[in-house]
């Protein structure tokens, strides 16, 4: 299992906490939101729609069109990068401009938590990162409690349905899952988000089906041998925040323990 990637591209660490801060993944930006440090970011990468307090920040592109010239003007101390949402060409470049990198890939929640620390301490907000990290895995232990179930569900997530993709083991979904008495059905899969074929589902026979959408997940219904579809047990993902790793994924993850507590 790997751990929580951290590199740094100055010689020597900082002995101040950054002031000017670009997130180049909305989870970032959303976790120093959650740190109270908006107020150092001076930039942002677009994705997903932004929260209301984060609307006035300049961008700096979109996911693998990052506009360096426009980064640079805005003259960060400090860059946080989620590996998915820069490539790796892209990264290398940035890494040329002497500018402090902080990569935080969380693979597990309790690697999410120490993000919560990491990115606290190198901030200015150490006390509140440690705060958030220990509420975070408080309230995971408390949807694990009241979720487990003797027997997990096998559940299968589709990511994409043409062709189709699911999640694989060391995922941040798959712990979810897990959370919610459940268990990811190519958790055996080491990419992170193998390509597989309808008839390797087929033979493993999920409980459920998650999918993006209803539209998405309609084709499963020619298949009425599943045990998924036998039971009516093909649903859509009650929240997309299980996509994106800051706090706010606690509420997409008691949405789902929510709607994997009706299955059978």
């Amino acid at each position: 299992m790997r751990t929580l990637l951290l590199a740094l591209c100055l010689l020597a660490l900082p002995l101040t906490a950054a002031e000017r801060v670009i997130s180049l993944a909305p989870s970032l930006s959303e976790i120093m939101l959650d740190l109270d440090a908006a107020d150092l970011l001076v930039g942002v990468l677009d994705g997903d729609e932004r929260p209301a307090a984060l609307a006035h920040l300049p961008t700096v592109g979109r996911y693998g069109q990052l506009e360096f010239e426009r980064l640079l003007q805005l003259a960060p101390d400090l860059i946080l990068i989620a590996p998915g949402s820069v490539p790796p060409a892209q990264q290398a470049h940035l890494q040329r401009f002497g500018i402090e990198l902080l990569i935080v890939e969380p693979q597990r929640l309790e690697q999410l938590g120490e993000a919560f620390v990491r990115i606290g301490e190198r901030v200015g907000r150490a006390e509140q990162g440690k705060r958030l990290a220990d509420e975070f895995r408080a309230e995971l232990d408390a949807l694990r409690q009241r979720y487990q179930r003797e027997l997990p569900l096998a559940v299968f997530y589709q990511v994409w349905h043409q062709p189709l993709y699911t999640i694989g083991g060391e995922q941040l979904i798959g712990d979810a899952l897990q959370v919610c008495g459940a268990r990811n059905l190519f958790a055996d899969l080491p990419q992170p988000a193998p390509q597989v074929s309808v008839e390797a589902v087929l033979a493993r026979d999920p409980d459920v089906i998650l999918g993006g959408s209803n539209a998405e997940l309609s084709a499963w219904q020619a298949w009425p041998q599943l045990h998924a579809v036998r039971l009516g047990q093909v649903w859509a993902v009650p929240d997309k925040g299980l996509e994106r790793p800051s706090r706010q994924m606690l509420g997409a993850i008691e949405r789902l323990c929510e709607l994997m507590a009706e299955a059978r």
